[in-house]
């Protein structure tokens, strides 16, 4: 939308039922995007937030539209070696000014409970998931379906002993380099998208969804989990680069974690592949993208499940 030759964005709530509650929150987007205006965090100008219904249907609000690059391919494509490099960079950059936000001085102390991040997300994304099974195509009648080794997954994850220690910082819930707006003609981050799953919680959790395509390499590959071609990794930093400078700009050393951290972000990925699968079967989602990322749910899960039985070796083997 436009005015005077001035570009806004609005954002709002689908229409019909939602088979989870936690999904397009856009009240929850304005709030935080509005709490973040006068930091350092790079997010969009807000204007309003309307949840009259009887205006356009659904909640709603408005925002600055960013006038940059967002870019789908983590690899950066086509664009020169240095750039590439310093994007990633600054990617990282801007994940840890999030994470350094102190959340009282911007009225977010209650945006989130100050502990047990990992276990809610565990008995919410095993209530969503059960949930989503159960959606049923009402012409032919196909279910969801289970996600392969749930019950499984679920018990590792919520097992204390290789759970990571509690942390909590404000976190974005879906950071990832095409939820960012880069600058037209500079590698930098301009502008952070898509806040309706952000929370107080791990920063273990932003972290892993950043590094998903150096961690997922070639294993699978559809619109929610971009992975890195085979050439991609030149040009940029490696893994290990980038955790020691999220370490040294956060003071925070994920590395013993990480690992479990990576499984646990496949599941989640499972969990919203699943979602779309539902959204598919209910019509919300039509797309050949969409019917993709459906189907990549039962790959992912069996690719979650190998890498909780490698953690699960690992750490048998530390214990001798």
């Amino acid at each position: 939308m436009a005015r005077s030759g001035i570009k806004y964005v609005l954002r709002k709530k689908p229409p019909g039922q939602l088979v989870s509650n936690t999904a397009h929150q856009v009240k929850r987007e304005y709030q935080v995007l509005h709490a973040l205006q006068n930091t350092d965090v790079p997010v969009p100008k807000v204007y309003c937030y309307c949840d009259d219904e009887r205006v356009l249907g659904t909640p709603f609000y408005v925002m600055e539209y960013l006038d940059g690059r967002i870019m789908e391919d983590p690899g950066l494509s086509n664009l020169k070696s240095s750039e590439r490099h310093e994007m990633w960079y600054d990617a990282f950059r801007s994940l840890s000014k999030l994470h350094r936000i102190n959340v009282v001085d911007v009225g977010l102390q209650d945006f989130g409970k100050p502990s047990g991040f990992f276990d809610r997300q565990i008995k919410t994304l095993a209530t969503i998931s059960q949930a989503q099974a159960k959606v049923q195509d009402e012409e032919t009648k196909e279910i969801v379906g289970s996600i392969p080794h749930l019950h499984e997954m679920l018990s590792y994850f919520s097992d204390k002993v290789t759970q990571p220690r509690d942390r909590n910082t404000l976190i974005h819930g879906d950071f990832k380099i095409d939820n960012l707006v880069f600058h037209r003609t500079e590698p930098r981050v301009i502008g952070i998208l898509d806040w309706e799953m952000s929370t107080l919680g791990h920063p273990l959790s932003d972290l892993v969804n950043l590094i998903a395509p150096y961690t997922f390499g070639n294993q699978i590959s559809c619109k929610v989990l971009p992975s890195f071609t085979a050439d991609a990794l030149l040009g940029l930093p490696s893994l290990e680069e980038l955790i020691k400078y999220f370490t040294t700009l956060t003071g925070w050393d994920p590395t013993l974690d990480l690992m479990w951290g990576v499984a646990f972000g496949r599941f989640r990925t499972t969990v919203i592949l699943q979602g779309i699968a539902s959204r598919y079967l209910l019509g919300q989602a039509t797309s050949l993208q969409a019917q993709e990322n459906a189907r990549a749910r039962h790959v992912l899960a069996d690719i979650t499940w190998e890498q909780i039985l490698a953690n699960k070796s690992i750490n048998i083997k530390s214990s001798l």
